[in-house]
């Protein structure tokens, strides 16, 4: 593990400089309008950090994907700050609300050349707005606590993290030393001096603990033991946890109580960060999606109506219980494979109460659907479970009134990435 030795400073952001321009407030000042429109950022401190912290200095240079998500291989261009000419398009993808891809491939961040790259894939990045606000302000930040970050990526959590709490408790955490370095680099512009430390972010980082606040920016299997040591009485850990799907996740909150017991739940929510390099996930290809919308395949007539989307709590539990379903959103009509063994199934409204389905491969998804809705109504159709630590290493998810459950599957050495 590798940490910074500069001795931490009261934080404070620099005056309005060149760098930061009316063009960089006005997006601020938009970006948050939005977030506020749609209800995922509310008053308080969040807010103010996001309107006060320069995006542009946190991310002087930013991907750009210039071919369509199924081309191969993929292009991408390297906007710089640095160019007037990428300013415009810098600030537009920086104040989007979008995911902003800051590395390609593990390359050093600093001092690299605002070159095209081709193919390979994005190993950093900065998570959409919507999810890393509304996240932030659950995390209830206030001034004086000690909060580890963990999955340092682009910095901006970390940013919030420092001008809300002051960045003599703060410790940012990555797996990347291009990375550490990068935020580092960038938080110190601003006036920032949390401790920017490189290693696992599954095992945490006990130098500097027990935190009040620890929140992971990538998706886990399962809550990593480590981390809930560091937890100080009274703290609180948001995470999300995930299987090798990305269409149901759920988020992980942990809380030790002032007498030092721990109380968990995991919560059924429509979004949640993406898994960390070495956590594998599956996808529908494009010739996958296709051959669902094209092929034939048994269909039966049924009065059934599929799950809603809003019955986030049952495709949470799908999820775990029935394993490699990967549903593809942009679809008309409900649609979802299992890309390890080709099966499908999709469904179509067929009139008034009445439903197409069709399925194809050696799954029944259909049947598996059916049988974790009618599990999930006798369980009292909970949108929030239970989490439980046993003694012996055993995850376990259940249902408030106990009649629906699951184990979370064992991670060898919980070992993780940050992205």
């Amino acid at each position: 593990m590798v940490t910074d030795s500069a001795a931490p400073t009261v934080p404070f952001l620099p005056p309005q400089s060149a760098r930061d321009t009316s063009a960089a407030v006005a997006g601020r000042v938009a970006m948050v309008a939005r977030l506020e429109e749609s209800g995922e950022l509310g008053p308080g401190p969040v807010r103010e950090a996001l309107l006060a912290l320069p995006r542009q200095i946190l991310m002087p240079q930013a991907y750009v994907r210039r071919s369509t998500p199924d081309e191969m291989p993929s292009r991408w261009d390297l906007l710089d700050w640095s160019r007037p000419g990428d300013r415009n398009e810098l600030l537009e993808r920086l104040h989007s609300g979008d995911s902003v891809a800051i590395q390609h491939g593990g390359e050093p961040v600093l001092g690299r050349a605002a070159e095209p790259r081709r193919g390979g894939v994005m190993t950093a990045m900065s998570s959409t707005m919507g999810l890393t606000a509304s996240l932030l302000q659950q995390l209830d930040l206030r001034p004086g606590q000690r909060v580890l970050d963990v999955g340092t990526g682009a910095g901006v959590t970390a940013a919030v993290e420092c001008f809300v709490c002051g960045d003599a408790g703060v410790v940012t955490l990555d797996i990347d030393p291009h990375v550490t370095a990068a935020a580092r680099d960038r938080l110190y512009a601003l006036g920032f001096r949390p401790a920017a430390v490189t290693g696992d972010g599954t095992a945490g980082w006990a130098d500097e603990g027990a935190y009040d606040r620890i929140f992971v920016s990538f998706a886990v299997r399962r809550v990593p033991k480590a981390l809930v040591a560091q937890l100080a009485p009274g703290g609180l850990a948001l995470m999300t946890l995930g299987t090798s799907s990305p269409s149901w996740p759920g988020l992980a909150v942990i809380r030790r109580l002032p007498d030092r017991t721990v109380e968990a739940e995991l919560r059924a929510v429509e979004f949640g960060h993406r898994a960390g390099a070495g956590f594998d996930r599956l996808f529908l290809s494009a010739r996958f999606r296709a051959t669902i919308a094209a092929a034939d395949g048994w269909t039966q007539r049924s009065r059934i109506a599929p799950p809603a989307d809003t019955a986030r709590g049952m495709w949470l539990a799908l999820d775990h219980l029935h394993p490699g379903l990967v549903r593809h959103f942009g679809a008309e009509d409900l649609t979802i494979g299992a890309p390890e063994c080709r099966s499908w199934m999709r469904v179509n409204e067929a009139g008034y109460r009445r439903w197409d389905v069709t399925t194809c491969g050696p799954r029944d998804i259909w049947a598996e659907i059916q049988d974790v809705t009618g599990r999930w109504r006798a369980a009292g159709e909970p949108d929030v479970y239970r989490l439980h630590f046993d003694t012996d290493g055993i995850q376990r998810a259940t249902s408030p009134n106990g009649a629906l459950t699951w184990q979370l599957p064992p991670v060898p050495g919980e070992t993780g990435h940050s992205r």
